[in-house]
């Protein structure tokens, strides 16, 4: 059932589209590279000085104290806009939700403001060469500098989104090797400028550079920087992870408006290749029932619910959708030069999207074990 907005929710939608018709650059350089990193931060400097960046936020870190319906409404005319991605994702969208939750007056003074008109960009800091979906078991430290009032962090993350050009992370670090695995972590922020750190960018399939490794070499991190309580990482990083997978990190305006893109790409080459027919119309049909999940959520979570569990669901619905739309437009144009545009740049990127957030692979156990109540497969009961 199509959701029903009111005049005012109708009113801001209008406002947003105006703007952005008028503001919007298009699509910039590639933010994997130092020049399209450049040009996506003044766009950030650009939507901040409209109160545009980050408009659910309160008007005091600079949003417009947006209702959960007027974000996903100011999400679809974004995304409807062909605005370009936000570098800005991962502090507007991962981060800066657990600061209001977990986080210090201090904390939120320091880092909202910068983080909402893209002064400070975050890097995501949780995976490890031997801990990817395995978040517990995370084997960088954090030991105890009573004398400087603070902690030494030391090990290496790798696969930290936005590391290349970013400014400061967020991440995990085993605070009490003692304590059960999912206890004895503490969630950090620091400047990837500190000393001690080294960021080695890994290039990319198409030779640009999102991701990094993160070195840490006896890094120190005041107290003030821890977010949440001591040893109680684990619960903070599953508020992260809550909303990577649920509603804040793929809105279904990107994929209406991926879906809209197909079409016009059907329009003009569907009589090439007829058998694709039904692949485009189930695009189409997935990214607005996308669209009506999200807003049952949306009315869910705004009458006193939360994602929880059901946000796996979410992940792995919106992951097929976004493979299915970008491989059904890559075999519309065929093999040529042409896959060198933006329809193949996107490809690139949905690809990562059954791993980052959590696999797919774990997903599926979270909605087997939690939602049906099917009982834990042998190694995992190992792993306990």
């Amino acid at each position: 059932m199509s959701p029903e907005f009111t005049v005012a929710e109708e009113e801001f939608r209008a406002e947003a589209r105006a703007w952005l018709a008028e503001n919007s650059p298009g699509p910039l350089p590639s933010m994997d590279t130092e020049d399209g990193a450049r040009a996506h931060r003044e766009w950030e400097a650009k939507l901040a000085e409209g109160r545009w960046s980050v408009v659910a936020w309160p008007a005091e870190y600079g949003g417009r104290d947006a209702t959960l319906t007027e974000w996903v409404l100011f999400e679809e005319e974004y995304y409807l806009s062909g605005a370009p991605t936000r570098i800005a994702q991962n502090g507007i969208s991962l981060l800066a939700p657990i600061i209001f939750e977990h986080g210090t007056d201090d904390q939120r003074a320091r880092h909202l403001p910068l983080t909402a008109n893209g002064t400070r960009i975050w890097a995501q800091a949780w995976s490890e060469p031997e801990a990817g979906s395995d978040l517990a078991g995370i084997r960088s430290t954090a030991v105890r500098d009573d004398e400087r009032g603070g902690w030494v962090l030391n090990g290496q993350k790798i696969w930290s989104s936005r590391a290349p050009f970013a400014d400061w992370g967020f991440g995990l670090f085993r605070s009490d090797p003692e304590a059960e695995r999912h206890r004895g972590l503490t969630y950090f922020l620091f400047p990837l400028d500190a000393d001690g750190v080294t960021v080695r960018p890994i290039a990319q399939l198409d030779g640009d550079c999102g991701f990094a490794e993160i070195f840490f070499d006896d890094v120190f991190v005041p107290d003030q920087d821890v977010l949440g309580g001591v040893g109680d990482g684990w619960r903070v990083a599953m508020s992260t992870a809550g909303n990577e997978r649920g509603l804040s990190l793929r809105s279904p305006g990107r994929f209406l408006a991926a879906a809209d893109r197909l079409l016009d790409l059907w329009a003009e080459r569907g009589a090439e290749a007829p058998h694709l027919r039904d692949r485009v119309a189930d695009a189409w049909i997935k990214a607005e029932a996308y669209r009506l999940y999200t807003w049952d959520t949306v009315d869910h979570v705004q009458n006193g619910g939360d994602v929880g569990a059901a946000g796996s669901v979410n992940k792995l619905f919106w992951t097929g959708l976004d493979l299915g739309i970008h491989e059904t437009a890559l075999d519309l144009l065929g093999a040529g030069q042409e896959l060198r545009g933006r329809w193949a740049e996107d490809y690139l990127f949905a690809l990562g999207g059954p791993i980052y957030a959590g696999t797919n692979e774990i997903q599926r156990n979270i909605v087997a074990e939690r939602l049906l109540g099917l009982p834990r497969g042998e190694r995992r009961k190992a792993q306990a």
